[in-house]
């Protein structure tokens, strides 16, 4: 039952994104940066935890869920070692996963030629 919330929690999400993307003339770049403040924003409001403990994988590895990461990174960091937790907070919670992308996308960069739309 897990698996089936994470999925339907986590397409809703994503499925919600790609109408937005699809129906707006916002660059996707701004979309996702709109996604990460939200994540941050509903994370600070109290409300993307129960969600997350609802859904899973499905709420915690979107974009939305990397904002929420962020927050709740800054959040334990400033109150623990105060005015700097500001700076170190959001990367020391989000490291494994922004390492995890850089090297994924440079892997993938060795074997695919990227293109510019044009």
């Amino acid at each position: 039952m897990d698996y089936l919330k994470a999925f339907l929690a986590g397409g809703i999400l994503c499925a919600v994104v790609q109408i937005f993307i699809d129906k707006t003339k916002l660059m996707p770049g701004r979309i996702m940066v709109g996604l990460v403040v939200l994540g941050s924003i509903l994370g600070f409001l109290g409300v993307y935890q129960p969600f997350i403990d609802f859904a899973g994988a499905g709420a915690s590895v979107p974009l939305v869920g990397f904002g929420n990461t962020l927050f709740k990174g800054v959040k334990e960091a400033v109150d623990s070692d105060g005015f700097l937790g500001i700076f170190m907070g959001g990367l020391k919670a989000s490291a494994v996963g922004i390492t995890g992308a850089l090297i994924f996308g440079f892997i993938g960069s060795l074997f695919f030629k990227s293109k510019m739309k044009g």
